[in-house]
């Protein structure tokens, strides 16, 4: 018998969230994996979106390297919303739809408000931690260049370099952590289902909280799988997102029932 909780306790229209086993997080990748060979020709496009997006991001910035390393990691915080589209694709395949890269990147049309309150939310914790970062290379390597070229022999073989990236790791981990519990179920059930956004970041809340060990686990395979596409230059993006982005919605749909909330026509 499956055993889940309410979000709300006095609220009748909140939806209920289910609690999973700690291997439970596997079974999400096995799933993605297999969603992503079924719609290939939407999945693969779409991540090689974001290797394009990365190498513009570095274009950008690569005379600031503290830009670049607080853009290339803020893909961990970006992510739950740029892969709305990878969302849909699972979606319409449960559903026996076509899912093509064209609906996917219009798939935030479902429910536009949320979901662009939630991206207003995203951009402004973008916008702080690339600030955030800065601030902790001006004061911990204060005065030290700063370019690509000559950043990576300070970080690694300095003392303030290695302070440095420790506290960025550590700051970087708390953010990172916030932005995963509050869009870890939110952004797949507002592309789902006619919900409001607080109603949707409650239940990520909830959800998260309920399922400490594996959640923590499904977050620790997140880091693992888009490192594995940072370190490979970004190509390797073009597969890890989209495998984590299709796991992420059967992690929902294992996460969330379905019988509380009306689901949005299809």
């Amino acid at each position: 018998m499956v055993t889940s909780i309410p979000v709300v306790e006095s609220s009748l229209t909140t939806p209920r969230v289910r609690l999973v086993s700690f291997d439970q997080p596997w079974e999400w990748l096995a799933a993605g994996w297999k969603d992503l060979w079924r719609a290939p020709v939407a999945s693969i496009p779409y991540g090689l979106l974001f290797v394009v997006m990365g190498y513009v991001l570095v274009y950008l910035v690569e005379s600031s390297f503290q830009y670049a390393l607080a853009l290339t990691t803020g893909f961990l915080l970006a992510g739950p919303f740029l892969a709305m589209g990878l969302y849909d694709i699972s979606r319409r395949l449960e559903a026996g739809q076509p899912a093509t890269l064209g609906r996917a990147l219009t798939a935030w049309r479902r429910n536009v408000l949320p979901i662009a309150l939630f991206g207003i939310l995203i951009g402004i914790l973008m916008i702080i931690w690339a600030r955030l970062s800065t601030l902790l290379f001006a004061l911990i390597i204060a005065g030290q260049s700063t370019t690509l070229d000559t950043s990576t022999a300070q970080l690694f073989f300095s003392g303030s370099g290695l302070t440095f990236l420790i506290v960025f790791t550590l700051v970087g981990a708390v953010i990172a952590a916030a932005v995963f519990t509050i869009s870890v179920v939110s952004i797949p059930m507002m592309l789902d289902r006619k919900v409001d956004f607080i109603t949707a970041v409650l239940t990520s809340i909830t959800a998260v909280k309920a399922n400490p060990a594996p959640m923590a686990l499904w977050a620790g395979l997140i880091v693992i799988f888009t490192g594995i596409g940072l370190v490979t230059f970004y190509l390797g993006l073009a597969v890890t997102l989209p495998l984590i982005g299709h796991a992420s919605w059967h992690a929902y749909k294992d996460l969330v029932e379905d019988n509380d909330l009306e689901q949005q026509p299809l």
